[in-house]
């Protein structure tokens, strides 16, 4: 007699208790349904500018269809390191200590792979980007959350990391600005962080895709601090700030043994990443800064304007220092993340997220993405203030 074949059977022990994301599992919902207003997905409403488009354009034109080198295309890593010495005075070498990635997602997952023994403990902040959690467990990782509270405008402080480290710790995952809180980090705290971490003996994961994305002041990256920049993996890419998330393309920077270290994994998983967006990336850096200006100050507008009707509708929420999303206290409802979510997007048809997709500490509050239009955000904010006023009678 034939045994019964179950595939569940077969999956592997580490993946199954792994949740799927908080923010896609909440989207098949909103499929289906007629005039909603999304404030879900972290994507920029706008198109990649013309220049950069052309640039692909002119790729493919070119015949330029082949692999590249499993760092990718040198020119692109002479860019960024040319790019990144200019921006915060660290250089990395293009030869060794660049890797270009398919997107920030894999460069997170292929530097973990990279340095986690089973067992190790690898702090990150909550609340914080969905994918930090399930991509240490699925490298045989601890993940080790640590809060960063409103009182703090969403910043991580050097006293709570101190509070979560044990002998197994290994690594620590930044990601300033953040998503979904849109806080920031200073100096003065990334120099207390720093002290930290070289304390402690840890490796660094800063993702800073949203860099270009901070609203007045600048943007300070961990990586100058003094010290830092040979026990950090600095990750970053092109989607958020030049509009390019369909372009899949990111990058890693670190000290060589540890970029060697990715690369044998990006070599047997991925190869390389596509020669056609790396082309349009070495146009976004060299001449892209004067459309990612503007876009920027149109999520400057957005930003204060949802920010000022969600307190003025009784929801409590700080302003976002950087990215395009606001996470607002919806705690005063007595409804649940996921309750007050759900409902909205039944009663009002306007799309959040619920804050515990982005760990339990986001329990209580919902994450809206301002990259979208003006007027799109007046109508859902409309909306909302309705609902808001039902459920408070």
């Amino acid at each position: 007699m034939t045994p019964h074949f179950n595939p569940s059977n077969f999956i592997a022990e580490h993946l199954k208790n792994i949740p799927k994301s908080g923010i896609r599992d909440f989207f098949e919902i909103v499929q289906g349904m007629d005039d909603v207003i999304s404030l879900g997905i972290g994507e920029p409403d706008f198109v990649t500018p013309w220049h950069i488009r052309e640039a692909a354009i002119y790729a493919l034109e070119k015949g330029r269809t082949s692999y590249t080198s499993n760092l990718g295309l040198m020119k692109l890593r002479e860019v960024i390191s040319a790019h990144l010495q200019k921006k915060f005075g660290v250089t990395y070498h293009p030869a060794n200590q660049v890797l270009i990635t398919v997107g920030v997602s894999e460069a997170l997952d292929i530097a973990l792979r990279a340095l986690i023994n089973p067992g190790d403990e690898v702090i990150y902040h909550e609340p914080c980007y969905v994918s930090y959690s399930p991509s240490i467990v699925m490298t045989y990782g601890i993940p080790k959350a640590v809060s960063c509270l409103p009182k703090n405008n969403f910043s991580l402080t050097a006293e709570a990391i101190e509070q979560r480290i044990t002998p197994k710790s290994k690594v620590l995952i930044l990601n300033f600005p953040t998503n979904p809180t849109g806080g920031t980090m200073t100096k003065e705290e990334l120099e207390q962080i720093a002290q930290v971490v070289i304390n402690h003996n840890l490796i660094v994961i800063t993702d800073e895709i949203y860099s270009e994305l901070t609203f007045g002041g600048k943007h300070i990256s961990i990586i100058s601090i003094p010290g830092m920049a040979e026990r950090t993996i600095f990750l970053h890419g092109f989607s958020k700030a030049y509009a390019m998330t369909g372009f899949r393309l990111g990058y890693a920077c670190g000290p060589s043994e540890l970029i060697d270290a990715m690369m044998k994994v990006h070599q047997y998983s991925m190869l390389c990443a596509s020669i056609i967006s790396q082309e349009a990336a070495i146009e976004a850096i060299l001449n892209g800064e004067t459309a990612m200006l503007k876009m920027r100050e149109q999520y400057r507008i957005r930003r204060d304007y949802i920010v000022k009707e969600f307190n003025n509708i009784g929801l409590t929420c700080h302003l976002p220092r950087g990215s395009f999303y606001t996470f607002p206290s919806i705690s005063n409802t007595g409804l649940s993340s996921k309750e007050f979510a759900v409902r909205l997007l039944k009663e009002e048809r306007v799309a959040a997220i619920p804050g515990d997709a982005f760990g339990r500490t986001g329990e209580g509050f919902v994450r809206c993405c301002f990259a979208t239009s003006l007027e799109k955000i007046e109508v859902a904010m409309q909306r909302m203030c309705r609902f808001v006023k039902r459920l408070k009678g």
